[in-house]
């Protein structure tokens, strides 16, 4: 399955979010790499100018990351708010859990992989917490193998 083939769901935050990147990457890096490349031409000869190829490596990786958000969000689907299950946990659920080890409390949101930010708690639907909690429901308890450990959580609420 090629990389057009694969249907792409966001989030109404998570669209706003990536529209964000990209006017920061195309109004503001951007200018920001070009003033490297301007500045890095006084540095001598073009050939073995250190600087000048730091920064056209720079400008390179900009335009990459303007060319894949711009093919995201062209393809993207984005959720409307009515749609985003509370019945059962689903892509743009905010999930409550329990570890019943420990009985720490988590609150994430499920999204897709091209949203996932694991330190703000935006946990994609295809990990491993993402995949076993997936259409359950409040009440519901789940296994997940972890490469450290097997963990056990208990879903206490789903909300928008």
């Amino acid at each position: 399955m090629s990389q057009e083939d694969v249907e792409i769901v966001l989030t109404p935050k998570g669209h706003e979010k990536l529209e964000r990147k990209l006017e920061q990457l195309r109004y503001t890096q951007r200018h920001e790499v070009a003033e490297l490349i301007r500045d890095s031409k006084q540095f001598g000869d073009l050939t073995e100018n250190a600087e000048y190829d730091a920064a056209k490596n720079q400008q390179a990786l900009v335009e990459s990351q303007i060319a894949q958000l711009r093919r995201i969000l062209q393809v993207a689907q984005v959720l409307n708010p009515d749609d985003i299950p509370t019945d059962y946990v689903g892509l743009g659920s905010l999930v409550q859990l329990t570890g019943l080890d420990n009985d720490d409390e988590w609150e994430l949101m499920l999204v897709s992989p091209v949203e996932s930010d694991p330190d703000h708690d935006y946990i994609s639907d295809e990990s491993p917490i993402g995949e076993a909690i997936y259409g359950k429901r409040v009440g519901d308890s789940v296994k997940v193998e972890t490469p450290e450990a097997t963990v056990r959580y208990r879903i206490d609420n789903i909300r928008k």
